[in-house]
């Protein structure tokens, strides 16, 4: 039986470009923060806290929507290379901002914990904020558990 060319080399392209696939872009939701110590701002008072997390908050939206931007590129890479064009599969090597994203999510968490611990006019919705992340975070994993898997 003669093989095509397509079903010659598939298998090739497969072992070459399966490596390089952790160079593709992450959503930025998908991004853990790092730790960041609150001590770090601990000498800061709410007033200086508060504007600290404004700021922190608008560099995170900023470099989020780009780092979502390079995850759909990358994601449209990936269909059309493995279905059209596989040299495609080489403009995925964006690896995007992660590190600054996970450096700025751990910032963030670290400004709202000193917040709420120092008792800031602003905490009680820090607080509340936290918790709907939690409770996202929450139906996010129960949705990925298959039924029936819960407690195994």
């Amino acid at each position: 039986m003669v093989k095509t060319a397509r079903q010659l080399f598939f298998p090739l392209i497969l072992t070459i470009i399966l490596p390089l696939m952790p160079g593709c872009a992450t959503r930025s939701k998908n991004i853990s923060a790092s730790y960041v110590s609150p001590i770090e701002y601990s000498h800061l008072d709410c007033d200086q806290i508060r504007r600290e997390l404004v700021r922190v908050n608008r560099r995170l939206t900023d470099i989020s929507g780009k780092q979502n931007k390079e995850a759909t590129k990358d994601a449209v890479a990936l269909g059309v290379g493995l279905v059209v064009f596989w040299p495609a599969l080489f403009f995925m090597m964006s690896s995007g901002e992660k590190e600054e994203i996970a450096r700025l999510k751990g910032k963030y968490e670290a400004l709202e914990t000193i917040a709420i611990e120092k008792r800031c006019g602003f905490s009680d919705e820090l607080i509340e904020a936290q918790q709907q992340r939690s409770e996202m975070k929450r139906k996010s994993l129960d949705k990925k558990t298959p039924a029936g898997t819960e407690g195994n």
